[in-house]
């Protein structure tokens, strides 16, 4: 299963070691990513590789959000057929 992971908020030191860190120790592939800086503010989207991870998906989404929180930024993850569908109305 794929899906997509938005990561936003103030501009820190860490973001992407913490994110992928924690991706990584989750046994989630990262396929894609784009990364910028606007005005002062991170912005992040990944499509990533769900497959090979042992644990549920509302825990993974769980595990992220707190990763979020411990870094000062939104941490969100949307099964990629759920994003699809919504963007194709």
């Amino acid at each position: 299963m794929k899906a997509i992971l938005t990561v936003i908020g103030k501009d820190n030191v860490g973001i992407i070691a913490g994110v992928s860190n924690e991706l990584s120790q989750l046994d989630i592939n990262i396929l894609d990513v784009s990364q910028t800086i606007m005005d002062g503010y991170f912005t992040m989207m990944m499509i990533l590789d769900l497959s090979t991870t042992k644990k549920p998906f509302d825990e993974v989404k769980e595990q992220l959000a707190k990763k979020g929180t411990d870094l000062q930024v939104k941490v969100s993850i949307q099964r990629e057929e759920i994003f699809n569908s919504m963007h194709r109305l």
